[in-house]
């Protein structure tokens, strides 16, 4: 049974409206131009299909499509690797949809649950389906300013907590990045029904998570630079790097690390002093 294809269709208009023909390698079709990136009939020949081929995917009409026809679309509009794979989940059989099932609570993978344990030096967060709190330490929480408890929801904390918007300086970035992780999730799991309810929440109440989500943009989780402006440190900058165990894909440890002799790497030696003095 093929999944609704309204989404396959959206994408791919998506993608064609930011594409030139010029971007696309083609000369321009004569006459005159209402739309700003290829034409459907530009598409179609760069990818070797038939225009009316072309509208039906476009229009949510073509039931199956198949792996060479999506790999031919996928060159002509120039897709990278993760918004190529998220094509083909878009455009891929799935099992008829059955009714939500009670949520099952994860446990922490105890191979990465000793990694976070020599990483006591850096903040550290360990994140599991549907970026749930599976663990962190002490020193991701000073660093956050949030407690971010197992069973939290890193996704809501970016976009429902002010903390998190007063502190990562380049909060945009990294919240639009999530969102654009969370496309590439639906679309993996299309009958993940709390999924797709978290992110029509945050579309309904945050403006910012609404246009990022109507860009159509996707990202699988990558490492990136995380700028902090901390209330004592002052302002700090870690590179954001991803650790999966093979056996757990749904698990992500994510280590906040620092450039050697950087101020952010002498400071936080003395943030963890603090942390482990106030628990005493």
């Amino acid at each position: 049974m093929p999944r609704d294809r309204a989404a396959l269709g959206v994408f791919l208009r998506s993608r064609r409206d930011r594409l030139t023909p010029s971007q696309a390698g083609i000369e321009p079709f004569p006459g005159a131009r209402r739309v700003p990136g290829l034409r459907r009939d530009e598409l179609a020949v760069a990818a070797g299909v038939s225009p009316d081929y072309c509208s039906r995917l476009e229009q949510g009409r073509q039931a199956n499509v198949s792996a060479a026809v999506l790999d031919a679309l996928a060159r002509a509009l120039r897709l990278d690797e993760v918004e190529r794979a998220h094509l083909h989940d878009l455009a891929a059989p799935t099992t008829p949809h059955r009714p939500a099932t009670p949520r099952t609570v994860q446990r922490p993978e105890p191979g990465l649950l000793r990694l976070m344990d020599t990483l006591h030096h850096v903040p550290v967060l360990l994140l599991g389906h549907r970026s749930e709190v599976l663990a962190r330490n002490a020193l991701l929480t000073e660093i956050l300013g949030s407690p971010l408890d197992p069973g939290a929801s890193f996704v809501r904390y970016m976009f429902q907590d002010a903390t998190a918007r007063e502190r990562i300086v380049n909060w945009c970035d990294f919240a639009s990045a999530t969102v654009a992780t969370m496309r590439r999730e639906i679309a993996r799991r299309p009958h993940d029904h709390h999924l797709t309810t978290l992110m029509d929440e945050l579309r309904t109440t945050d403006r910012d998570a609404a246009r990022w989500w109507d860009d159509h943009t996707v990202r699988d989780y990558a490492s990136v630079n995380k700028r902090i402006q901390h209330p004592t440190a002052g302002p700090m900058s870690f590179n954001i790097e991803i650790v999966c165990a093979p056996h757990e894909p749904d698990q992500r440890l994510v280590v906040y690390t620092t450039e050697p002799d950087s101020p952010t790497a002498h400071v936080l030696p003395i943030l963890a002093s603090w942390n482990a003095g106030s628990r005493r």
